[in-house]
């Protein structure tokens, strides 16, 4: 019989995350995604959030409290533009056209282009945790844009994005957020 691994690590480093678009997720349901798309150069991934507090006050003194969790958000930065991962969260699209040499791909955003719900995964290196060949995985199912990416251009110097997003509990299956430690480094999933 095996001794269950414990809850407690260190958390060093991100290795990988990935964008996955929700395409579906039905009442009662599964949740379907598309293909995961890489965002490439990850350096950080940021999970936060807001609780909710009720106080109860009579007879000139604290009579009770409640608290709820009412938000998740994530910050992400990464070193690389990548066009395809820019439409999947912002609703717009990357096109490729032209031959070699005079290739072209090209994003673009439109009026009306909504902004699209996305699941994103981040996984620390192996050994990023505790447990010696081991990783850590957060997984945030339900994700929309609250701000748009910060990207653009730097003098003189390599130009970083970012982008924020608020994370909902799935429709389908009330998942909101996971932290998956593995006894043994896995990769996101392709699909």
């Amino acid at each position: 019989m095996s001794t269950p691994i414990s809850p407690v690590t260190k958390v060093y480093s991100v290795q990988d995350a990935k964008i996955s678009a929700l395409t579906s997720d039905p009442d009662g349901g599964t949740p379907v995604y598309g293909t995961p798309i890489d965002v490439p150069g990850i350096q950080s991934f940021e999970i936060g959030g807001d609780i909710e507090t009720k106080k109860l006050r009579g007879d000139n003194r604290a009579l009770a409290s409640n608290s709820v969790v009412s938000g998740i958000t994530v910050k992400v930065e990464h070193a690389k533009l990548s066009l395809t991962a820019l439409a999947a969260i912002t609703g717009g699209s990357s096109t490729n056209s032209g031959t070699s040499p005079a290739q072209k791909t090209v994003y673009s955003l439109g009026a009306d282009d909504s902004l699209p719900a996305f699941k994103l995964e981040g996984v620390t290196p192996a050994n990023g945790v505790d447990i010696i060949g081991g990783d850590l995985h957060w997984v945030l199912y339900c994700c929309t844009l609250s701000k748009f990416p910060d990207v653009g251009f730097a003098d003189e110097d390599y130009r970083t994005v970012s982008f924020e997003a608020d994370a909902n509990p799935l429709i389908s299956t009330g998942q909101w957020i996971d932290a998956v430690l593995n006894e043994t480094a896995v990769a996101i999933p392709a699909a």
